[in-house]
């Protein structure tokens, strides 16, 4: 089975291009670490006098948090994909070695394994 890599090379820049959007809205790079990616913080300051202020900047905290953890485990999940069609290991099961099916890809396009070893 040949797989057409232009094709979900697209889908996953788009994807990526999403992903990036959401993140850059969410967080900032870690200027220590430019691979991880830190929750922006809703404003905290410690010398806000208002606690409610301060009980809304953390709640946003928060939020960025979980809905972080999330969107930069696929960010660097398509990454990878890309990486794998550069290399030219894109669509081969790494469980397996076999090809991944052309519906998987289309329903995933940043997946590494067949259906038979998707768990």
């Amino acid at each position: 089975m040949e797989i057409d890599t232009a094709y979900f090379k697209t889908k996953l820049e788009q994807e990526l291009r999403t992903l990036t959007h959401e993140l850059t809205s969410i967080a900032e790079k870690n200027p220590e670490n430019p691979k991880d990616w830190e929750a922006k913080g809703g404003g905290l300051d410690i010398q806000q006098a208002d606690p409610n202020e301060r009980a809304d900047a953390i709640e946003e905290y928060e939020t960025n948090v979980g809905v972080l953890k999330e969107v930069e485990v696929r960010y660097n999940d398509v990454k990878a994909a890309l990486k794998r069609i550069e290399d030219g290991t894109y669509g081969v099961c790494e469980a397996g070695g076999e090809p991944i099916e052309k519906e998987r890809l289309e329903a995933n396009p940043a997946a590494t394994t067949c259906t038979k070893h998707m768990n």
